[in-house]
This record gives structure tokens, sequence and C-alpha cells, in this order.
């Protein structure tokens, strides 16, 4: 069944959008800042309440702000615990994995505000551990031809969750796209005080996340036996199902 729905989900007709230069012409994205927040399971087993509360009140809050372009969550399960690639002791822990998309580095300066504004009006009553907080600037898009959509618009695309790299270094992630279960992938970069570079790859699956991760494995150790970057993490992940809050969990 998953494998006919998949082929009925990526089979259309058309040029796609990033070989059409008049759809090209009617709009390129605007987003240029990537906010990523990646958190532990919860200590006392409520991930799916979490979920729960996060989905249906805190996330849509977001979207209040004329800064924000999109958002997605992310979840791993122990099948995509044992299907990592990589996971050094900074973010080994991490099992959600929370990402908005803003237009302008500025517009965090309100999404703080706003965090602020609902933990004052009681909004705030369950929390994950933290793990990380990133902010990265938008380096490259990238869509599989077989998408037909373009670059600019994969986050928006409805997947089954995405491959999550994170590395030492920088470089071009288009490649990636190219492998079976992959139908594009977004890439930021941020710059350390002492000017070292780490970047963040989501790569946007539309087959299982664990069958996927098993068919990118050797494509990222090429990669990485290029040199250009080194894993700090390497990790399948599942798209939150609304409504279906205990389908994956960690």
């Amino acid at each position: 069944m998953r494998d006919r729905q998949r082929a009925e989900s990526t089979t259309f007709e058309g040029t796609p959008s990033d070989a059409a230069p008049d759809i090209l012409a009617t709009g390129r994205t605007d987003v240029t800042t990537v906010f990523v927040s990646m958190s532990a399971r919860h200590p006392e087993g409520r991930d799916a309440e979490y979920l729960r509360w996060h989905t249906l009140d805190h996330r849509p809050e977001q979207h209040r702000l004329t800064g924000l372009r999109g958002s997605f969550r992310l979840v791993s399960t122990p099948e995509c615990r044992s299907a990592r690639a990589a996971a050094d002791g900074r973010f080994d822990a991490a099992d959600h994995v929370m990402t908005y998309l803003f237009n302008d580095r500025v517009a965090l300066d309100r999404f703080f505000a706003l965090g602020k504004a609902l933990g004052a009006a009681g909004r705030m009553s369950i929390a994950l551990p933290r793990v990380d907080i990133s902010v990265y600037e938008l380096a490259g898009t990238v869509a599989a031809a077989r998408a037909v959509v373009g670059a600019d618009v994969v986050p928006w695309r409805p997947s089954l969750g995405a491959y999550v790299l994170i590395e030492e270094g920088s470089a071009d992630a288009g490649d990636l796209a190219g492998v079976d279960g992959v139908i594009g992938a977004w890439w930021g970069t941020s710059a350390s005080d002492e000017g070292a570079s780490t970047q963040i790859t989501f790569c946007f699956l539309d087959d299982d996340p664990v069958s996927s991760a098993d068919r990118l494995r050797p494509v990222l150790e090429k990669r990485w036996g290029d040199g250009a970057t080194a894993p700090l993490f390497a990790a399948p992940f599942h798209s939150v199902v609304p409504y279906a809050w205990e389908r994956y969990l960690p």
C-alpha cells in the first residue's frame, strides 16, 4: 500500500518548476533565516502530550508573526536512532527537531517576544529538555526533478519525514536530492565567533525515513571522505502526524 501511495504521490506530468523560467519569474523564496530547536525525549514519557500541545496551541500562534514563512516538526523513533550515521555528544540526545523559516533575522526578536507573552498567559505548561538551539542562514535549495515543484517550495510539499544532517564545514548538498526517497533539500550555514562554519541540511523525504537513511549512508560516507565536511549529526526523523500523536515517539 505504501509503495503504491508513494508512486501515486510522486508521478506528475509537465515541466519541473526549476526548469520553467516563467514559473520562477512569478516568485522566489524570501526565506533567509532558519531557526532550529533540538530537544530530548520527555523525562516522564509525555512526548505525545507535548506534540499535541505544540502542534495545536504553540506552533499555530507563531504564524501571527509577519516574518515567519513556514515551520515543520520532526520526531525520532528507536528505529530512527538505530539508523543514525553520526551523532556526537552535543546532539546525541536529540529526538525532537522544530524548525522555523523566517524572511529576516530581525523577525527573531518578535518570535522571542511572542514566546514570553504566551508564557505570561499560562500557555507554556510543558517543555522538553533542550539539546541545542541554533540559527542558520539559508545557503542553498534543491528539488529532485521528479518532485515537479521547485526547490523554493519543497518544505511545503507534504513529506513523510526528513534526514537531518549537521556538519563542520560547508559543502553543496545538491547531490543528496539524487538519492531515492529524497524529494529535495535545503541547507544553511552558521559561523562561530572564531569563524568556524557549521552547516545544517534537511533532506525532505517521500519514503520511509529509515529506508531512506540506508540509501543515504553510502552517499554521506563518500561526502565525508572527500574532506570538505565532517559529520556531527546525521539522522532520519518522521514528520509529526496531527491527531495521531503516539504514532511516532522516541
